[in-house]
């Protein structure tokens, strides 16, 4: 039906290809797969480790992690994985739209404390690369919203740690009021930035 390529621009018999744009903090990266389109509808390579070295992202992954949020509003922040287990992520949002965080928690960093926000849509299949030394989180914008994310360490529960979402100090413009967000018990226990020791140190 002609509705099936309302997501992606064009007629169908093409591609899009693969595109990678940098952040305002270097290394976090928006990785845009491509599409190719026929008149069935669309596919897209989600994780093509070939395709990625070649455009100088040389990533291993160990671990996938899928997560479900049945309302508008849940905010699951800000969280990150101590070494020897710290993670790297890429992060795709499969049903839904997402408003997607990362937070510089590398000592010494030219943007310690600063964060990268994007809008991460199914529909659009944009994923967020968020390297080692930053916390990650997001809040779902619509119900029903699934959020894969590709992990370069597996879970390791000793090296779990996170910070407080709502520090006023990172001025993240959540989507939602602080009074109207899910959140659960565990994530409003975090530390602020102020308050963090953080495990991370900037290597330049």
């Amino acid at each position: 039906m002609p509705g099936a390529f309302l997501d992606a621009p064009g007629p169908p018999g093409y591609s899009v290809p693969m595109q990678i744009t940098d952040t305002d903090i270097p290394g976090v990266k928006i990785v845009d797969p491509g599409r190719h389109v026929d008149e069935r509808g669309w596919l897209s390579e989600l994780w093509n480790p070939a395709v990625l070295e070649q455009a100088g992202l040389p990533l291993a992954f160990e671990q996938d992690n899928l997560t479900y949020s049945a309302d508008t509003g849940v905010v699951r922040a800000l969280h990150f994985q101590a070494p020897p287990f710290v993670q790297g992520k890429l992060i795709t949002c499969l049903t839904g739209t997402i408003y997607d965080v990362a937070v510089d928690l590398r000592i010494g960093s030219p943007t310690f404390g600063h964060h990268v926000g994007a809008t991460l849509r199914a529909s659009d299949s944009q994923q967020l690369w968020i390297p080692p030394g930053f916390a990650h989180g997001y809040c779902s914008m619509t119900p029903d919203t699934r959020v894969l994310y590709k992990l370069t360490a597996p879970y390791d529960a000793d090296s779990m740690s996170g910070l407080l979402g709502r520090d006023p100090a990172l001025e993240i413009a959540w989507p939602v009021a602080a009074g109207d967000a899910i959140v659960n018990t565990r994530d409003e226990s975090w530390p602020t930035l102020a308050d963090l020791e953080s495990p991370f140190r900037w290597d330049g």
